[in-house]
């Protein structure tokens, strides 16, 4: 006959054993490749030690003692001895054996990669959504705005005084920037540049544009990784996408901080539902007061912003002009530390 803890080895779920006094008992292989740490050297520890600044040790297994029925925690943050943190769905079961009385079963089910996938597809559902609604507000303003320019320069031509066309210089300017603008959002996709480039010469170059327009009063620190190799893009989309994300750092921090730009190769790696072997990730990290956590899953929305004198539109570019490479950008933020990744596919895109 088959032993439960034989049964227990070969799940593939991690599945934890612990006596009365929350003393680790047994774990399956699938709990040591999970929790990175070895079942025979962790045999009898607390699980307050095995789980450390977490309730799951402090609460829900005393409440599952001492009411005996099984209970589900979801969405668990869980950080490990190793200082790296895991998202869980947790299920605790009471032991109801007369020679296991008061012992307990944990599983746990890691889920970081579907909540990572099912972020990447609202993202992208998101943009795609986004993109349709200002397109079609680009199109109804993009008429009249041809017909505000063009009486203004009709004015110009009857005015009797010299003096007074600088008043529909303005509105003729004014109409030619906004008319920019709009070609800017109904058309981010044209790469018409396309060429193999290097992401380090144009993250390089968008440092110099920051320094010149701020100066001295932002640092800007680079942890490059030198063995990236070229990959096909659009040179001048990503130094726009790479410049709006910084010039919106500097002024989250009012001018004066530091952004920290670093790179780095991601193997085997999904974006959206498409699987690529090799990715290229850069980091945009800033030290200023952080973005409100309402906020966050909207700032990729055109016209959300958290300044009185934005346009909120910077954001939502940069993501479109990501997009149109097979990429994707997420955003991490809490106070002092707000990090801006873009993840940029090597294959060839079409």
């Amino acid at each position: 006959m088959i032993s439960s803890q034989c049964i227990l080895e070969n799940l593939t779920t991690a599945v934890l054993w612990f006596d009365p006094q929350l003393r680790l008992q047994f774990m399956n292989p699938a709990a040591e490749n999970l929790l990175e740490i070895s079942a025979k050297q962790m045999k009898r520890t607390k699980i307050d030690i095995i789980f450390p600044r977490t309730h799951l040790c402090q609460q829900t297994l005393r409440q599952v003692l001492q009411k005996r029925f099984s209970m589900i925690e979801r969405g668990i943050r869980l950080p490990l001895m190793s200082g790296r943190k895991i998202t869980v769905d947790c299920s605790i079961i009471p032991i109801d054996d007369e020679k296991y009385h008061d012992h307990i079963l944990v599983e746990l089910k890691q889920i970081d990669q579907q909540l990572r996938i099912t972020r990447e597809e609202n993202l992208l559902l998101q943009q795609q959504i986004t993109r349709n609604v200002v397109r079609g507000l680009a199109h109804e303003i993009k008429n009249p705005l041809g017909g505000l320019r063009g009486a203004a320069q009709l004015l110009e031509r009857e005015l009797p005084d010299d003096s007074l066309i600088e008043y529909t210089d303005i509105i003729i300017e004014e109409a030619d920037r906004l008319q920019s603008l709009l070609n800017r959002i109904l058309q981010p996709h044209q790469m018409h540049h396309k060429a193999q480039t290097n992401i380090h010469q144009i993250i390089m170059r968008v440092k110099q544009l920051i320094l010149s327009e701020i100066g001295n009063n932002v640092t800007i620190e680079c942890d490059l990784d030198p063995s990236i190799p070229e990959l096909a893009a659009d040179s001048d989309q990503l130094i726009q996408a790479i410049l709006n994300i910084m010039r919106n750092a500097v002024q989250a921090m009012n001018g004066k901080g530091q952004i920290k730009l670093r790179t780095r190769i991601r193997r085997q790696m999904t974006i959206g539902n498409k699987h690529h072997k090799l990715v290229v990730q850069i980091d945009i990290t800033d030290n200023g007061p952080g973005i409100p956590q309402h906020m966050l899953d909207q700032i990729f929305y055109p016209l959300v912003t958290g300044r009185a004198d934005g346009t909120g539109l910077g954001l939502s570019i940069s993501q479109f002009l990501i997009n149109q490479h097979g990429g994707l950008i997420e955003c991490e933020s809490i106070p002092q530390k707000t990090t801006f990744t873009l993840w940029l596919p090597m294959e060839q895109q079409t």
